[in-house]
């Protein structure tokens, strides 16, 4: 009988053939699944390993969801940050690892019914098994596109799954919306920030029914991809929008602080939070902070996103009545190091955040920092250095200064999962998509956002038009995006999949598109000791470009799954 506590079938149905060597060895345990389906708690402790799953803010030196993911327009990497594949590998964790939790959600619908406990109970955790089935698939979906659909945990005699061809996207995406659908019906309904239940089900259902939705609207034949499917299409969003509303119906509320919302060592407390990850001094840490601190080089915000904040009037760069000078002042001062007041020089952007959007502010430090011009930041005495000038601070807690001077890489800091600031923006991203948004719809979701951010709410008829808006869209869906990428900086790789199911991944082509890798005015510097530059302006990617593919919509297939089954095939573009 096979250890349930141990699954190491690489990439679940398409590498059982090379662990069945380990699978025909005994139990390393006294658990196996005729002891271990016994009890309530059991199914508790196996389903926990579920939690482990959401990355957050990493785990220990890892790099987690937050910053680390470069490949976006908003940051420019402190090494130049290319397409994820440049060839086909020959082997993914991001293929193995969601089969592997498919298979774990799998093995546990399979012996529900097996454990002595009340209906309630079993629906729940049945629930559970085929919310993160949806989740798993979901980004395995989103990552390569056409996948098999496995719905039992399979053996190395399961030929025909093992073997198989992989299913349309589109049916698969139908068989993760009943997943959801199952969850949201039958999971406990508590108020538990760190637990799956049945908020965290309404709001992964909210964030994949937005991406399928959106994604079946734009998505281009042209492109090696299917023709858009408009009633597909509004069905999903019609989803978001109902689940987005189910949870702005609840208990939840904004926190008075944005910047709190990512720098807490405690969120348990936080009435935006529908599920966080909670990080522990000396038992579980993160190292975000600690390298966004540090004498490495950190990736910046890019000029592209620096300009997507609004001024305080409410309006873009092109049409502000607010001073539109965006170039740094340069200040004299003084610090204090070990004590000692000693002069200090700064290029600070405090004037021009002042007449911003606050969440800028309350992202990126107010004092520039590149190669020449260090910035030391919690007194520890480390020149830091952004490859674009713009230092992200976005996730820093003052409060534990003397913590990330002497024990840098053991942030503990808790991490944002799923939060009401997402469902609002979901909510009214999904009415303006189906076209039938009212003002109240604005005022309920991304106006209270904009309250929090110092800024005049959105109305239906926008009163403005962008000229920066180059994504073919309306002005309001073009302002909805807006406060989409403002609100979630830097967030859970957010903005490289808003592309994808946008279809707007050619704005990742630096050629086309410059100042997606370009920094902070240093017109101001009167040392101007920056060696890479386009103009006055920094140069984030030195000199390099990076060029977009249509191919670049898919991950490609490994390699070595290939090679166990053929039939798999490859994506467009990467044979």
């Amino acid at each position: 009988m096979k250890n349930i506590n141990i699954i190491c079938i690489s990439t679940i149905a398409l590498v059982l053939a090379s662990c069945s060597d380990f699978l025909d060895k005994g139990p390393l345990d006294t658990f196996t699944n005729d002891n271990f389906w016994t009890n309530e708690n059991n199914v508790t402790g196996y389903a926990n390993t579920f939690y482990q799953t959401f990355l957050g803010y990493g785990n220990a030196g890892g790099s987690g969801l937050f910053y680390y993911r470069t490949l976006s327009d908003d940051q420019a990497g402190n090494s130049f940050t290319n397409w994820t594949f440049q060839n086909v590998p020959a082997s993914s964790t991001n293929w193995r690892d969601g089969w592997v939790e498919i298979r774990r959600a799998n093995i546990l619908l399979e012996n529900v019914d097996n454990v002595e406990m009340s209906d309630e109970a079993k629906n729940h955790w049945r629930g559970v098994g085929r919310l993160m089935r949806a989740w798993h698939y979901y980004q395995l979906v989103r990552t390569y596109g056409d996948v098999p659909w496995v719905d039992q945990s399979l053996d190395i005699t399961d030929d025909g799954y093992l073997y198989g061809t992989r299913e349309n996207r589109d049916s698969i995406m139908d068989k993760v919306l009943e997943d959801l659908d199952y969850a949201c019906q039958n999971m406990y309904d508590n108020s538990a920030k760190t637990k799956l239940n049945r908020n965290v089900a309404y709001a992964m259902k909210a964030e994949i029914c937005l991406f399928e939705g959106t994604y079946r609207k734009y998505r281009k034949a042209e492109d090696n991809q299917s023709a858009p499917d408009m009633t597909g299409a509004n069905r999903f969003l019609n989803e978001t929008k109902s689940a987005a509303a189910y949870l702005m119906g609840k208990e939840f509320s904004l926190n008075s602080s944005y910047q709190g919302n990512y720098n807490s060592t405690d969120l348990s407390g936080n009435p935006e939070m529908i599920f966080y990850k909670a990080y522990k001094q000396s038992v579980l840490h993160h190292s975000l902070i600690a390298y966004i601190s540090s004498s490495t080089q950190i990736s910046g915000m890019s000029k592209n996103a620096f300009e997507s904040y609004l001024f305080t009037d409410g309006r873009p760069l092109a049409s502000t009545s607010l001073d539109t000078n965006d170039e740094a002042e340069f200040l004299v001062g003084t610090k204090t190091v070990a004590g000692e007041v000693v002069p200090d020089t700064v290029l600070s952007i405090r004037k021009m955040l002042e007449i911003r959007d606050k969440r800028l502010s309350e992202t990126i430090d107010t004092a520039l920092c590149y190669v020449g011009r260090g910035f030391t930041r919690f007194g520890t005495g480390i020149s830091m250095t952004s490859s674009t000038g713009y230092g992200v601070s976005k996730y820093d807690n003052k409060n534990l200064e003397n913590i990330y001077r002497n024990q840098t890489s053991a942030n503990f800091t808790h991490a944002p999962i799923f939060w009401l600031a997402t469902v609002y923006l979901q909510y009214a991203e999904a009415c303006a998509e189906l076209g039938d948004i009212t003002q109240d719809d604005l005022d309920k979701s991304v106006n209270r956002l904009k309250s929090r951010a110092g800024l005049p709410p959105l109305t239906v008829d926008v009163g403005f038009s962008d000229p920066a808006n180059n994504m073919g869209v309306s002005d309001l869906i073009w302002e909805i995006r807006r406060e989409r990428r403002t609100e979630l900086m830097f967030d859970n790789w957010t903005r490289y999949w808003d592309l994808i199911r946008w279809h707007q991944l050619d704005k990742l082509d630096s050629s086309v598109y410059p100042d997606i890798l370009l920094g902070a005015n240093i017109v101001n510097d009167p040392y101007n000791r920056v060696i890479d530059k386009v103009g006055t302006y920094i140069d984030g990617s030195k000199e390099m470009t990076r060029l977009f593919d249509k191919k670049h919509y898919w991950y490609p297939i490994p390699s070595d799954q290939i090679s166990l089954n053929p039939q798999l095939g490859q994506n467009p573009g990467w044979n």
